[in-house]
């Protein structure tokens, strides 16, 4: 075995590489079996190194997947291929494994390397960089508007209220009138400017899932009293590093927006949910830090769902389905979920429309007390 320059043999150093490429690395052979897997391809196909090297791939994506034909053909040509947005959906490796992969070959046995690029992670960070982008827009909006408009409207708001001392009956409707309609835009500026509060956050290592039972004893106080709420945790979570009364308004606006999708729904259900999902980690903006992001929080409701043409979009400023929204609840969560170190997505999947948020672990880790029954499950 050769060794490198610095001591170290040269199939160790390339292994170390491999395992520091963020991207599922698996070696096939000809055979079909997999004599090596990275890190993140155990991660990817939920089986350690060990484990794959007695199986074939064939085992883990579907039988009629266009992963087999692109093997194929590279052995064919000698040369490599890329393919995009390639659906490996299947038992063994989940739901929703939507890939981008190259394969290319290996010597002139017949061996390929394939390199796969989860798209869904892909899109949750692009989508993330938008609603940041785009909770920074309105950051600068609510500047303007707190001046801009709020003054020039306690002048009109003072003048309908001396205008109606002397006003008839109907024109102090109209007063009136005048007077609702500038508290209301007032209103719904002070919730902007909650967008330009950039000072730092008061964080501390936070239980998620006392937050979760405040904001359900919340809602089953009043506008959720009608519904099933079931939870289902993971009890041996640790900590998240978090600013308690930020996560109840993140929460409290997911399970109100929740229950009005089901109002009209008799069979009515809202799921809360916790989990540790190791292998996702986003990179820290002007450092080589990579932050792991291994716990996910869903809020999950059995309504309509959202309509497509409204997903890209349903994170940005002034988005809704509602008749009187402002569009501005769910620009606030990804924004202090953003602010968090986090990021928040939405999925539709038969009949079910989840906000899935993942979280990193707080600086100062300690695992919560398990329950002696074990994990928590089906609250009501």
């Amino acid at each position: 075995m050769k060794p490198s320059q610095g001591g170290r043999s040269a199939d160790g150093v390339a292994i170390e590489v491999l395992n520091a490429i963020q991207n599922p690395v698996v070696l096939v052979e000809e055979s079909g079996h997999i004599s090596y897997a990275n890190w993140e391809a155990e991660v990817f196909f939920g089986a350690s190194a060990a484990h794959l090297s007695r199986r074939v791939l064939s085992d883990f994506i579907p039988f009629d997947s266009p992963l087999l034909a692109l093997i194929a053909q590279v052995r064919e040509r000698q040369a490599p291929v890329n393919e995009y947005r390639v659906d490996l959906s299947s038992p063994k490796l989940g739901q929703e494994k939507l890939v981008d992969i190259y394969v290319a070959p290996v010597g002139e046995e017949g061996a390929v390397v394939l390199v796969f690029q989860v798209r869904s992670m892909a899109d949750k960070i692009d989508r993330q960089l938008v609603h940041r982008a785009a909770a920074r827009s309105v950051t600068g909006l609510a500047s303007m508007l707190a001046h801009e408009i709020k003054n020039p409207l306690s002048g009109i708001r003072g003048a309908a209220q001396l205008l109606e001392t002397n006003a008839s009956d109907d024109d102090r409707a109209l007063t009136r009138l005048i007077c609702d309609e500038s508290d209301r835009i007032v209103s719904l500026v002070d919730r902007m400017e909650v967008f330009s509060d950039e000072r730092p956050i008061d964080r501390v290592p936070l239980n998620i899932h006392s937050v979760l039972d405040h904001v359900k004893a919340i809602a089953k106080a009043g506008f959720a009293r009608d519904i099933k709420i079931t939870e289902e945790y993971d009890p041996s979570l640790p900590l998240i590093f978090a600013n308690r009364d930020q996560m109840v308004q993140v929460f409290l606006n997911l399970v109100k927006n929740a229950c009005e999708a089901v109002a009209d729904r008799p069979d009515a259900e809202i799921f809360l949910t916790s989990a540790y999902r190791p292998g996702i980690r986003m990179s820290v903006a002007g450092t080589r830090e990579k932050i792991s992001l291994p716990l996910e929080f869903c809020v999950q409701d059995n309504g309509p769902g959202v309509p497509p043409d409204l997903m890209p979009h349903l994170f940005d400023p002034f988005i809704t389905t509602k008749t009187n929204g402002t569009g501005l609840g769910l620009a606030l969560v990804a924004k202090i979920i953003g602010a968090h170190g986090g990021i928040i997505e939405c999925e539709n999947m038969s009949g079910r429309t989840t906000f899935r948020i993942l979280m990193p672990v707080s600086k100062d880790v300690l695992p919560l007390p398990v329950e002696p029954d074990g994990q928590k499950t089906g609250k009501d």
